[in-house]
């Protein structure tokens, strides 16, 4: 299940709550919660003006301004990997060192396979065994192409990037490389609380719509300046966001009502991760304002 509404248990909690098993003051201590959520963790600055991505969708861009944007990008989708992978050391169950898996070995190159059998659709050029967007990797299969470091890899090349021009430290920006940092110190923290506050609010940040004002604006260039060039990696997340958007809320309420949540420390670190990806619009940001004088 798919939980729209914050304000709704899953069947799960609600059988739970009618026999027992769970007390009401608890599911009120979550409801606060979520409210609280609302108020403190959702009105912040990247997730409701991000003033880098409002402009990428809106501007004539240049070449020079596409190739900076995915260099930086690339650090981070790059260095993201070691970030989850701490998460998968420091998870705080079998099943959480699971799905922190499922994330990791994806972007490396093991394709979801749906567990329903339903066929998959393609993703812009790339082919539909290469691109599922929901499902297990358990039982499925490693491709190299279907690496998702692999798919940038080819957008980049239609602006004139190598392989040793991307992806590694050395070629981020100070902001690039704090958000970086953050998140492996964050959303791969050893503490639970403040690794699941981080997940939970990179989870929001990213479905919050930035990923489709990059689509528009790198269409845009595309049409105009790289007709040839893929933009799959960026169209796969789009989807992916979309679907996972109602997830975050169902996961943070199995992860409630399975541990005493520290909240101070679930704001803490979740606060913190949203600083740490400011850092990273903030610092694209500055770069273009520094170019236009």
């Amino acid at each position: 299940m798919s939980l729209s509404n914050p304000q709704q248990l899953l069947p799960e909690y609600e059988a739970k709550l009618k026999s027992g098993e769970i007390s009401k003051a608890k599911v009120d201590s979550y409801f606060k919660l979520v409210d609280r959520i609302q108020k403190e963790m959702f009105p912040h600055k990247v997730i409701t003006r991000n003033e880098y991505t409002q402009w990428f969708c809106e501007a004539q861009l240049s070449k020079e301004e596409v190739r900076h944007f995915l260099v930086q990008f690339s650090v981070f989708s790059n260095l993201f990997l070691l970030a989850q992978l701490n998460k998968c050391i420091n998870a705080p169950s079998v099943e959480a060192m699971h799905a922190s898996k499922e994330i990791l070995m994806n972007e490396l190159g093991v394709v979801f396979r749906s567990r329903t059998g339903k066929k998959t659709e393609a993703v812009g050029d790339v082919e539909p065994d290469l691109v599922g967007t929901e499902g297990t990797i358990e039982g499925s299969t490693f491709r190299f192409a279907a690496a998702h470091f692999e798919w940038l890899l080819r957008m980049t090349s239609h602006v004139g990037l190598t392989h040793q021009e991307v992806g590694k430290r050395r070629h981020g920006t100070s902001s690039t490389l704090f958000f970086c940092d953050e998140l492996f110190r964050l959303y791969g923290s050893d503490d639970p609380h403040i690794g699941l506050g981080a997940s939970f609010s990179v989870e929001n940040w990213a479905a919050a719509g930035f990923w489709k004002e990059l689509m528009r604006g790198l269409e845009n260039f595309k049409k105009r300046e790289a007709p040839a060039m893929p933009l799959a990696f960026f169209n796969w997340h789009d989807k992916v966001e979309d679907q996972h958007k109602a997830h975050t809320w169902e996961e943070l309420q199995e992860q409630y009502f399975h541990m005493d949540l520290n909240e101070d420390k679930f704001f803490k670190g979740g606060m913190a991760m949203l600083d740490g990806v400011w850092a990273f619009w903030d610092g694209l940001n500055q770069d273009r304002l520094k170019r236009q004088k």
